[in-house]
């Protein structure tokens, strides 16, 4: 029992990914699933098929490894943030498809809630602003517009939960209803300096405190899987969101350390210590892991589009045909035109925090071709984590001077995205050897629970870096490119 399985339910696909006692990628299986668009702005998923894709690539990555369950010590889970479930508890069926984090349906709520003067209270006691990206507002249109949801959830047949919570659920054939503090962090409902479901906010929200799973540490006891799954129980001892398992797969550990993945969207964090620290730049207030009883802050800054420009570059435009041309289409644009493309397809993130604007492009000539569509749109992911960088060295004193990124995600096997990343930032871009740092937190720490992996310092010692970017730009050339960025932001948002 020296290998884990760790669970990576992400955006578009879920994958398993199973590790041996070395930490090393033994196996993979990914599976793609339905995206649902059934308004402008809401996105929408099946639990069912996230549950069958999950079981499927789970068996598969056993399969192609060689295992059975008898061979793994511990599953760890790392999934999307925010997607809202609610399912019967007596079946185990969702009430409604899941509403995922990308929705924007429930933006006329949240200003509503803002011009009734509760957003201070939500922001001193979740560290989030209000904003339809968390789950909160999400839960509350799913118990206002199911027929018989509220009835059913104040009698207690109704349970909440994000993505993490279902997964756990359905495991362990409904014999835990749990959750993690990164993911109760980031639902809208979870005080993150008490470390308790807020009462007062869910009054507010008129969501019933029985729905809400039980909040437990990063590495802990989730239970085991029904024997029936797998063919034999197997514990679930490690679960984070997928942004803090990719800070835990960073071995961000220290204060002042900062990581940035590029998915579908772009989300960094920055380790702030043990003690939550509040943004003054509408960065996030989070929690960035919590072990032992005792949670590590930090700040994070979201972007909403990030791999998703490529996807629309393939997909959207035709482009290209596959996310690996972007980079070369990019390198051969012309210098002379400097086209600026704002990805607000579903509304800009930190520290813009505008759900209504939408994209906009500027600077095309009758010479703009294809490269510089596919420059412009790799370049909006660098302006982005820009702005996200600003915001954080304002917010706090420890991410200043000799600060160093590290990346992960699809996007960074990009050089040509990541030697512009770091040109607009004018620091230094780590890559490190393992790209799957999201699936590797989550291994990790369902890993470290059962005794399978070392402790946070040995394991952080075993990062090791792929290749270091460092800026070749020069400072006025930096400033130009991003003042630009900062005009056309505006433009878009005046609209």
């Amino acid at each position: 029992m020296s290998h884990v399985l760790a669970i990576d339910q992400g955006t578009t696909s879920s994958r398993a990914i199973v590790f041996d006692s070395a930490l090393k990628v033994k196996a993979v299986a990914q599976q793609e699933f339905t995206q649902h668009f059934p308004a402008s702005g809401w996105v929408e998923h099946d639990p069912e098929e996230i549950w069958q894709t999950v079981l499927s690539t789970c068996r598969a990555a056993m399969e192609k490894a060689g295992l059975t369950a008898a061979d793994i010590a511990a599953i760890g889970i790392t999934n999307q943030r925010e997607t809202t479930v609610v399912w019967e508890r007596d079946t185990g069926k969702p009430i409604h498809n899941a509403i995922v984090w990308q929705d924007r349906r429930t933006a006329p709520a949240c200003a509503l809630l803002r011009s009734e003067g509760h957003e201070p209270m939500f922001t001193e006691a979740t560290g989030l602003l209000l904003d339809p990206y968390f789950s909160g507002t999400k839960l509350q249109w799913l118990l206002d517009h199911v027929e018989g949801a509220r009835a059913a959830a104040e009698a207690g047949r109704l349970a909440f939960g994000t993505i993490d919570s279902f997964l756990i659920w359905r495991l362990t054939g409904g014999k835990v209803h749990a959750t993690n503090a990164t993911n109760a962090a980031r639902t809208l409902l979870y005080d993150i300096r008490r470390g308790e479901w807020s009462r007062g906010i869910c009054q507010i929200l008129d969501v019933p405190m029985q729905m809400l799973p039980e909040v437990r540490d990063c590495a802990a006891d989730f239970g085991v899987t029904d024997p029936a799954i797998f063919g034999a129980a197997i514990p679930i001892r490690g679960v984070a969101g997928d942004q803090q398992a990719a800070t835990v797969g960073q071995a961000c550990f220290a204060p002042g350390m900062m990581k940035s993945t590029y998915g579908t969207g772009c989300f960094a964090l920055l380790n702030t210590g043990t003690e939550p620290v509040t943004s003054q730049n509408r960065l996030l207030t989070t929690i960035a892991y919590q072990l032992a009883g005792k949670p590590t802050y930090a700040l994070e800054g979201s972007i909403f589009i990030a791999g998703a420009v490529v996807q629309w570059l393939r997909d959207g435009l035709g482009i290209i045909e596959s996310a690996a041309q972007s980079g070369e289409l990019a390198a051969r644009a012309d210098p002379g035109q400097e086209v600026i493309l704002v990805p607000a397809f579903t509304g800009l993130g930190a520290p813009y925090w505008n759900p209504d604007c939408r994209g906009a492009i500027f600077g095309l000539t009758r010479g703009t071709s294809r490269a510089e569509f596919a420059r412009a749109a790799l370049e909006s992911v660098g302006f982005q984590t820009r702005d996200l960088w600003e915001a954080m060295r304002a917010d706090w004193p420890g991410a200043g001077e000799g600060a160093v990124l590290r990346v992960d995600g699809g996007m960074t096997a990009s050089d040509w995205t990541m030697q512009f990343l770091a040109d607009i930032l004018g620091a230094p871009v780590d890559r490190p050897e393992v790209l799957e740092t999201t699936a590797l937190g989550a291994a990790w720490l369902a890993g470290m629970a059962t005794g399978v992996y070392p402790g946070p310092e040995e394991f952080a010692r075993s990062w090791a870096l792929d290749r270091r970017f460092t800026p070749q730009t020069d400072e006025p050339t930096r400033a130009h490119r991003y003042e630009r960025w900062q005009r056309a932001v505006e433009a878009t948002m005046s609209v």
